[in-house]
């Protein structure tokens, strides 16, 4: 029979248990999932799988990583610039006229200094959709056609271009050429980027002589025009280069994957730190082109270039842009013949969507019909320049002033940029015409190619100048201009 009443000793050592109990018992302000669950029914592997749920939840919400991991350069600016995104844009009514049009102004100020930087250590998480936020990286390359024995050039230019910008942005690069890449090659190319590498050979149909073209009168232009002294003339590499750079590159299979390219040369000079992601401000700001430099092309290269494009117009006037803008492209001194003026491709920023479309398509296969590239000496240039300007309106095509390049003899480098360049400025008219042989009998436009392009103050000149003047004692006609051209941005 027990008692009701229990002993002195038997009461203490319970408390002391009781005690014991207290200190060893988890703190009851901690969070524990087995609190809101039934006692005994949560296993660890049930508890594993809710603290993943968990753990992706706070993933969603949480900002994008690269907000909080971005890697940004500061900069110590060694001269004032009032508004160092003060940029170049060409005058366009149409764009004016429309209301919700992209403000490219307003997107460097809110997007520059690294803002879409990203670190190469951040594995998958860079692959994770952020909630509220506008993280959908643009599909693009950096692409190159380029051969094996151009290996020392072509480093030259991704160290550059991978140093003042790429590092940032971890773009891939793809490679072509009309033979396979040595292991060499693929070694060294690699070991010069985070992102990833592609080598590709372009298809043999599209680095050959089509059938419809004569080949006697093909050789016969070859030695034409190598004895006329037009650049690269006489190489039937070079004519099969410009084909591919006009109208097969976007259609190769592995830029499928892809919607922007920027074209890289190899023995290019890249001098400025570049701040800000190009691709997303092409596709935030809905360009379809961006260039560099606009230049004069050699004329010899392709004198029927401009009659076989007015004759596709006429053949096909609906597929011209409604706010479509050729007179900058126009000479009218010159019975309104084309000026030769061209984006200097070598340095292209593109929409691919826009050259795999049906105007662009059609007016390649038109001139590839008529056989420009082998008997003359077609330039992919200047028909990106007249496809552009035929199918796209001036407010979509954009002016990189910002970025110093180089290629070969002819050179930009923005002004006010010594705290982020390493290059001496260049007037705006730089480069107009040193494509252009002293003994070619083209005649020059009355104003430089960039200021048609841009216009309005552009062209004004200074009162009293005359441009025969000018040339009268010694000047090249090309110096009477209100605005200098060095020190607007």
């Amino acid at each position: 029979m027990s008692s009701s009443h229990e002993s002195p000793s038997s009461s203490s050592s319970a408390s002391s248990l009781s005690s014991s109990s207290f200190w060893m018992a988890p703190a009851p302000s901690r969070w524990s999932p087995a609190r809101y669950l039934p006692r005994n029914s949560v296993s660890k592997r049930q508890l594993a799988v809710i603290s993943c749920l968990l753990l992706g939840l706070l993933i969603w919400v949480i900002p994008q990583p690269g907000t909080w991991r971005r890697q940004v350069i500061h900069i110590t600016v060694q001269q004032p610039v009032s508004n160092p995104y003060q940029v170049l844009r060409p005058i366009s009514p149409s764009a004016i006229a429309k209301k919700h049009t992209p403000d490219p102004m307003r997107w460097l100020e809110q997007n520059s200094n690294n803002k879409h930087a990203e670190t190469s250590d951040l594995g998958l998480l860079k692959s994770v959709p952020s909630f509220g936020h506008r993280s959908a990286k643009p599909r693009a390359a950096l692409i190159s056609l380029v051969r094996n024995s151009e290996l020392e050039g072509l480093m030259q230019s991704m160290r550059q271009l991978e140093y003042q910008w790429n590092r940032k942005y971890h773009y891939p690069w793809v490679f072509f050429n009309d033979e396979p890449f040595s292991d060499e090659f693929k070694m060294a190319t690699q070991n010069l980027t985070s992102g990833k590498c592609y080598y590709e050979v372009v298809p043999k149909e599209h680095w050959s002589l089509p059938d419809w073209i004569d080949e006697g009168r093909f050789m016969n232009s070859l030695e034409y025009l190598g004895a006329i002294g037009v650049g690269k003339g006489w190489m039937i590499s070079y004519r099969h280069m410009c084909r591919w750079n006009s109208g097969f590159f976007y259609k190769h299979p592995r830029l499928q994957e892809f919607d922007w390219y920027w074209r890289v040369e190899p023995d290019v000079h890249f001098f400025c730190d570049i701040d800000y992601d190009i691709f997303r401000f092409m596709r935030d700001n809905k360009m379809k082109y961006g260039f560099n430099m606009n230049i004069l092309d050699d004329a010899r290269s392709f004198p029927s270039l401009w009659s076989r494009t007015r004759s596709f117009i006429n053949a096909h006037p609906e597929l011209i842009h409604p706010d479509a803008d050729l007179d900058w492209l126009l000479d009218s001194h010159n019975s309104g013949d084309y000026n030769n003026c061209q984006f200097f491709s070598n340095f292209e920023v593109g929409d691919l969507n826009f050259f795999r479309g049906e105007a662009n398509e059609r007016y390649f296969d038109w001139l590839d019909r008529g056989g420009g590239f082998y008997y003359e000496r077609f330039g992919d240039a200047p028909i990106h320049t007249l496809s552009v300007a035929m199918f796209v309106p001036k407010s979509e095509i954009w002016f990189f002033r910002d970025i110093g390049y180089q290629h070969d003899i002819n050179r930009h480098c923005p002004p006010q940029s010594s705290h982020r360049c390493a290059c001496d400025p260049t007037p705006i008219d730089e480069n107009f015409y040193r494509l252009v042989p002293l003994e070619s009998p083209q005649k020059k436009p009355d104003d430089t190619c960039i200021r048609q392009f841009l216009g309005g103050n552009w062209l004004n000149k200074k009162e009293g100048w005359s441009q025969v003047g000018e040339r009268a004692f010694g000047g090249d006609g090309y110096h009477g201009y209100v605005i200098g051209g060095l020190d607007e941005l």
